[in-house]
Formats: C-alpha cells, sequence, structure tokens
C-alpha cells in the first residue's frame, strides 16, 4: 500500500511507533502532489523545503524517544486564508491586503501537535463562491473527472483531501464551503458549531456566520483534528468556553437506539433520483445498524436560507467595502457582484436578522431534537455539476446556480448547528455524493459516531480516485 492511501490516524500512529519516517510521508505526498496538481489545480503554493525540514525533524523526535503530540509528523494542507507570519495568503484573489504578522490559531494548535504543513490550498475568490472557480489562481477540479467542479469555496482542500495529496485539511463553511467540496470530492467534511474552534487569524468573510471546517478521510481522523484545535481562545472572544471532550473515544459506541430525523419538508423537495438513490440506501444501512428513523417536519428552512443569505452579504460588504472601493477592478466580476449586493441591504434588515437568531435557534432544537437525535438530509440535492454548466460569471443565472448548491447547507450555517457530510455513493456522472447529519449545538460527537458507524459497514469512504490518462 503507497504511503498516501493511509489515513491520517493510520500514518500517525506508524510514524510515533517507527513503523514508517515521516520525511517518506512528506516525499509521497509531494511525488503524489506532482503528478496530480496539473490535473486538479489543488495547490496555491507548495512548501516542499520546509515540510521535508519539519519530517526530518519530527523523525529525529522518535529516534529521540520523544512524540510531538497526536498529528505527530503528518503533512497537511490548508485553504489560502489562515495566516502564518512570513507568508502572504492570496485569499484567493489578486486584490487580497496584506494580513499581516498573524499566526492563526487553527495552524498555531495544529503546529503543537506536531502536523506538517505541505502548502495552501486553492480557494474561491475570498472565499465567495461555492464552485470553486477562480480566475486569478485557476480554476480546481474534481479529482474523479477534471471537467467537473470540486464545489466550494474550499475547493483545493476537497481535491487535495480527495486525490491523497494531503492527510487532512482545515476550509471554511460560510454557507456549506466546506461540506459542498467534501461531498464533491468524495471525502467527509465537518462544520462545526459557532465557537467551537476559534477564528483568529482567519480571513473573515461574513465573521458572524464563519466557522473553521475539517475536510478527512475518515470519522476519526475528523475526530482527532477536531480534538487538536477546538476550545476557546482569548484571541477569539465569540469561541466557546465549553471544555473541549475526546472525539475519538466515543467513536466505537455504535448507534444502536439512535434516532435519525428524516425531513418531510423543504430538503427532499429539489432533489435528483440518483442522489436520492444513494442517501436513502444509506438510511438503510443505518437503520439496519440499529437506528431508528423518524420524520421530521422542519420549522422555516427557507426562511432560514434567507436570513443567513442577509448576513452573509451583509457582513461581506462591510469587510470588503474600502478594499473594494480601491480595488474594485481587481476583483472577479462574481465576487464583486455578490460582495457588493450587501450594500443595498438595510441596516434594519441586518439588525432583525440578528436578533432572530437565538430565538430561531431555540425554536428549531426544541421542535427537531426533542424527536429525534440528529437530522439527515442529502449535501448537494443535485449530482456534481460540470466547470463549464457554472461558469456563469456575475450573469443573473448566478444566483440561481448558487441557490440550489446551498439549499441543505445554508440554514445551518445561520443557526450555528454542526454539521457532518458523509460519503455514501455515486451518482450516474461517476462523481460521489454524501448525505449529511446534522446536531444540536456541541454535538459533534455524535455526527462523528454515526460516520464512523456508516465506515464500519460501507467502504464509499475508502474509494479513491484514479489519475486520469493523458
Amino acid at each position: 500500500m503507497s504511503p498516501c492511501e493511509l489515513t491520517l490516524t493510520e500514518a500517525t500512529d506508524a510514524v510515533r511507533e517507527g513503523r514508517i519516517t515521516s520525511r517518506a510521508l512528506v516525499e509521497a505526498a509531494l511525488e503524489r502532489i506532482a503528478q496530480w496538481q496539473p490535473v486538479v489545480n489543488a495547490f496555491a503554493c507548495v512548501q516542499a523545503e520546509t515540510a521535508l525540514a519539519a519530517a526530518d525533524l519530527a523523525d529525529a523526535a522518535v529516534r529521540g524517544g520523544e512524540a510531538l503530540g497526536p498529528l505527530h509528523g503528518v503533512p497537511l494542507a490548508h485553504k489560502d486564508m489562515f495566516f502564518r507570519p512570513g507568508r502572504r495568503s492570496s485569499m484567493g484573489s489578486r486584490a487580497a491586503p496584506p494580513a499581516g504578522d498573524v499566526l492563526s490559531t487553527v495552524l498555531a494548535r495544529l503546529d503543537a501537535a506536531g502536523a506538517i504543513e505541505l502548502g495552501t490550498l486553492n480557494m474561491a475568490e475570498f472565499a465567495l463562491g461555492p464552485t470553486g472557480h477562480n480566475a486569478y489562481l485557476g480554476d480546481c477540479r474534481n479529482p474523479w473527472d477534471p471537467d467537473y467542479v470540486a464545489c466550494g469555496s474550499s475547493s483545493g482542500c476537497g481535491a487535495a483531501v480527495g486525490a491523497r495529496l494531503a492527510w487532512g485539511s482545515f476550509g471554511s463553511d460560510t454557507g456549506g464551503s466546506v461540506r459542498l467540496p467534501a461531498s464533491a470530492c468524495g471525502v467527509l467534511g465537518l462544520k462545526p458549531t459557532n465557537g467551537r474552534v476559534s477564528l483568529a487569524g482567519m480571513m473573515p468573510l461574513a465573521p458572524s456566520v464563519d466557522v473553521p471546517g475539517i475536510l478527512g478521510r475518515s470519522a476519526r481522523d475528523v475526530a482527532r483534528l477536531l480534538t487538536v484545535v477546538a476550545g476557546h481562545d482569548p484571541a477569539d472572544a465569540r469561541s466557546s468556553h465549553r471544555p473541549t471532550p475526546d472525539y475519538e473515544a466515543g467513536l466505537g459506541r455504535g448507534i444502536a437506539g439512535l434516532r435519525i430525523g428524516v425531513p418531510q419538508n423543504h430538503f427532499f423537495d429539489v432533489v435528483a433520483p440518483d442522489v436520492s438513490r444513494a442517501v436513502s440506501e444509506a438510511l438503510r444501512t443505518l437503520h439496519s445498524l440499529g437506528a431508528t428513523v423518524v420524520p421530521i417536519d422542519v420549522p422555516s428552512p427557507e426562511h432560514l436560507t434567507e436570513l443567513s443569505r442577509v448576513l452573509v452579504y451583509s457582513e461581506a460588504a462591510a469587510v470588503h467595502g474600502s478594499w473594494m472601493r480601491t480595488h474594485a477592478s481587481e476583483y472577479s466580476p462574481q465576487v464583486r457582484t455578490r460582495a457588493a449586493t450587501g450594500f443595498a441591504i438595510p441596516a434594519a434588515a441586518y439588525e432583525q436578522a440578528q436578533q432572530l437568531r437565538p430565538r430561531l435557534l431555540r425554536r428549531f432544537v426544541e421542535s427537531v431534537f426533542a424527536e429525534c437525535d440528529v437530522l439527515y438530509l442529502p449535501t448537494l440535492g443535485i449530482p456534481v455539476p460540470t466547470l463549464a454548466e457554472t461558469d456563469v460569471g456575475g450573469a443573473a443565472v448566478m444566483w440561481d446556480r448558487i441557490a440550489v448548491l446551498v439549499r441543505c447547507t445554508a440554514p445551518f450555517n445561520y443557526l450555528g448547528l454542526p454539521a457532518l457530510s458523509v460519503p455514501c455513493g455515486f451518482t450516474g456522472n461517476g462523481l460521489p455524493t454524501s448525505f449529511q447529519v446534522v446536531a444540536r449545538p456541541f454535538a459533534e460527537a455524535v455526527l462523528l459516531r454515526v460516520a464512523h458507524a456508516f465506515e464500519t459497514a460501507t467502504d464509499w469512504s475508502r474509494r479513491v480516485p484514479s489519475l486520469p490518462q493523458a
């Protein structure tokens, strides 16, 4: 087996036990990146020398009987919006302002756990786009078929983890931007509860909605990464003081008796037949593992999506307003159009959307999670579209394309609930599809239990794309 086929936790444990070197992992990853990068354009920057030097230090620590942490010597790569001193983040745009001498809390905690950074990953410009198109860095492409999108905005994260170029990745999820590329590329994608992971040192898009998210190869990988980065951060006043559990510890508990709620409104209204078949078959698998399936009426999901849109575009306009006035020509048409939308949203509408959030969250939790433990629905209701189908720039049809893509994800960004995308099959075009599970605030552990149980019964998350022949 190639080292690139190991999961993150398998690779880390093998390095710490001396069964493989960290340098061997990095060299294997760099060789694979050289093969795949011309196909998928997942990386914005590869830091080969820095990664090899870090691997040598990790190997020296093993020889000295020292473990650097739970991610000892494992190579990762992240969306090009997590700041590190001495390195300019492109943020996916030629208009990106300098970030200053800042180290993001996510990267700091990964460093402290012994992880190695391979480089930075392609993304939608300023994280404002769900398809993966990028006029500046070049479009990111799907590793299962480069004619198709990797979805966005964490497109490079999905492509890199999906093609086994990195053992895990952090992106951001403001409307589905971790879960969508995870689904499109056949890996797991977790949007944690708002406040579970610090935003400090991460490029803002819509700060009250933004969440750092994880893309991984297995539930155990995601659990280990979440355990490392979660927890209060004094640099982010909105980060939660709630204690961080060991998310790996409960994975083996199984799901017998777990109540899975299936929405009877909205989320299955616009779902393609082959997506529906895969998601329904996965639900039958979960039921066979002892879970109980419960029909659920979800309160006002369309309303939640609209409120999320008000927050995202208002805050994006505030973040970009002054920079757009002096660098407007450097923004791509779609991003310029979307960011400027917030200028037309009344302050009263924004304030109302913020005031309604705690009330609507309480109503949602009380009505839905009184009846079930997790909510079950598709991540992306349609088969992954092609690059050509979604290359619409700032045209009016852009809004329809975006609405279809985020239909099943955006409501949970507004509510701040944890949500996890799990691979569960393929559609007629040969591209992956996924189901999504959502839980009450800070119940990431139960989502990971569901994913782990599903993985023990199926092999979808272990499927790996083949390098296209020239």
